[in-house]
This record gives C-alpha cells, structure tokens and sequence, in this order.
C-alpha cells in the first residue's frame, strides 16, 4: 500500500512488528476421515482436504538460533523495503555502514536534530520535483491518448475515457446511486486501490467523489465497463492519499444502478467542495493504514488539506511548484 508523502516533510522511522503463528491443530484424523468420505459421497472427486493448521512453536523453539536467524533476515528485508520509499531513495550501503558504526560505537556523521533538519529538506525538495514530473507526465500522456482510437474527451486534456464493454441496462445519472468494481492505476500499472481489495463491488455517491470519476461514471449503463484517465486537474492534485499530481487510470463496470435515497441529497447540500472530495476516501478506504491508532487524525488532516486547497485554488490548473526557500536560523 503507497501511503501519503507530505510536503511538509517527515523523519524516516521503521518499524517491525513480529506476529508469530498462534493456530493450533484444527482437526483429529477422526474428522478428516470423516470429511473425505462425505466428500467421496457428494462426487467430489477433485476436492482437496485441508491439512491441519502447524502447532504453535515452544519458547524453546522461537528463541533457537535458527528461529532467531530467520527473523533477523526477515527484518532486514522490512528495512530494504522501507528505503524503497517513491520520493527519495536512501544509499543502502551507507545505511549498513551506519548500522556497523552504530554497532562498534562509532559516532554518527550528523546530529539526530541535523538529520530530521536535513531529510525534511531534502523530502521537500523531492517531493515538489516529483510533483512537477507527474504533472508533465499526465499531461504529455493525454495529449497522445486522445489520438488513440476509440478514446473519448469528456474534458479536453482533463478527462477521457475509452468503453472496454457496451452496458445494455440503467444509466448512471446524478440521481442515482451506481454499485461498481474498480480498480485504480498509476501511469505505471502500479495499483493504489480497488473494490477487490475493499471486498468486492461498491455503491458510490456521485457527489462524494473526485471530480474525475463522477464525470467519468455519469451516463455509463449497467454492465458497461470504461477505463477512465483522470488529470490531477480533476484528480487529486497535491492532496490527499497518493502521489502528487499523479494521472489516474480507473477500470470501472457498472454492475447496478438504484435511486439515490432522499437524505443523500440532503447531506451533499450541507457540505463545502473540500468536504465533498474528502468524503471519496471510502472509494480508496486501503489508502488509510487501518493499523494506525492515529487513522482518526490522519483522515481529519486529509479533509482539512483537500478544504485548503479547494478554498485557494479550486478554479485554477494544476500548478508546477518552485524548490522550497532555506529559511536561515536566528
């Protein structure tokens, strides 16, 4: 899962939680003989009997050498994951050294202040560049997919999208509720999130989406199947869960069409354009890391950049950003 980089930039931190296998067995072999029989009885020929969950380890066994040894290396494969980071990539052979220093009690080549004075630094520099890239991307990318057959401009250079099958049932309109699976791609092939994910189709109010996606879903019939690509003009832009000015490409089919009940009319009135967007993180409920005992404040912190950036600049285009300004210490 690809979690949100601020612009603000944040201290590096890794984090290792150990969860270690707590099943007993599931079955005697009574209850297995019992289940292949009733299983030969029903013709089931080419069904395959569960074998029986492993025991749990003994404390001897978890603190052995070798259990020890296998949790080490899986650690440093966490930690080789965890500098895999979008906006910056750390040296790993100066990571290990760092380690090694640590280890025979070398000193540190910075101060813990003058590394998170640093890496914010450098994250914000990373951050705005690779802003500046994705929203040249997604528009050099536009402007050659609308050549393509079959492509279809809802917005000139903002929205478009291509029919992958004919639907034949009801139409998606703004008084409807549509029930759909998805699934969400970077330029890439990267997926950031999809109903699969989310435990199969969906029903999605309209209102409480991204620009792009309820203008891409309005006026699809049921069964139809589109692939959306979306301009962070009409996307997410520089806020929220994924990467900054990133082109989306959504795979949608519309499995069925209701009404839109009376009070969803009623709630959308009461809401600003930010809040609004902000309500669409259901449609991406996997971008929120439901392990965080913080979810609460992290979803709060979304909706109150999304307002932000609604209220400063909802009309105007996507903007390229300038490298941050080092301010000097008094």
């Amino acid at each position: 899962m690809l979690k949100r980089v601020k612009n603000s930039g944040m201290a590096y931190a890794l984090v290792f939680t150990m969860m270690l296998p707590a099943a007993g067995f599931a079955a005697d072999a009574t209850k297995q003989d019992a289940a292949k029989k009733q299983m030969q009885n029903n013709d089931q020929k080419n069904a395959v009997v569960q074998a029986p969950a492993k025991p749990q380890p003994t404390k001897e066994e978890l603190f052995s050498k070798a259990s020890i040894a296998k949790l080490s290396e899986t650690y440093g494969h966490l930690i080789q994951k965890g500098l895999e980071n979008p906006i910056i990539k750390l040296d790993f052979t100066a990571v290990l050294k760092g380690m090694q220093d640590g280890k025979a009690g070398k000193p540190a080549p910075m101060s813990e202040q003058e590394y998170e004075d640093t890496i914010n630094l450098v994250q914000e520099y990373a951050y705005q560049d690779l802003a500046n890239k994705n929203l040249q991307e997604a528009t050099t990318f536009l402007k050659d997919n609308a050549k393509k057959t079959g492509v279809k401009e809802i917005e000139t250079g903002k929205l478009q999208y291509l029919v992958l099958q004919e639907g034949k049932g009801d139409v998606v309109t703004e008084e409807t509720v549509p029930t759909v699976n998805y699934s969400g791609k970077y330029l890439d092939g990267t997926v950031f999130g999809s109903s699969e994910q989310s435990g199969g189709p969906i029903a999605i109010s309209l209102n409480s989406t991204i620009p792009g996606f309820r203008k891409g879903v309005l006026g699809m019939k049921k069964g139809e199947k589109r692939r959306l690509f979306i301009h962070p003009d009409v996307g997410y832009g520089m806020s929220g869960q994924l990467l900054p000015n990133a082109l989306l490409i959504f795979e949608i089919e519309v499995t069925d069409v209701k009404p839109k009940p009376k009070d969803d009319n009623k709630a959308a009135k009461g809401q600003t354009p930010g809040q609004q967007l902000a309500s669409a993180e259901p449609l991406f409920q996997d971008q929120f890391d439901e392990e965080d005992g913080d979810d609460e404040d992290e979803r709060e912190e979304y909706q109150s950049e999304m307002e932000q950036q609604d209220s400063e600049d909802a009309a105007a285009p996507t903007k390229t950003y300038p490298a941050p300004s080092v301010a000097k210490k008094g």
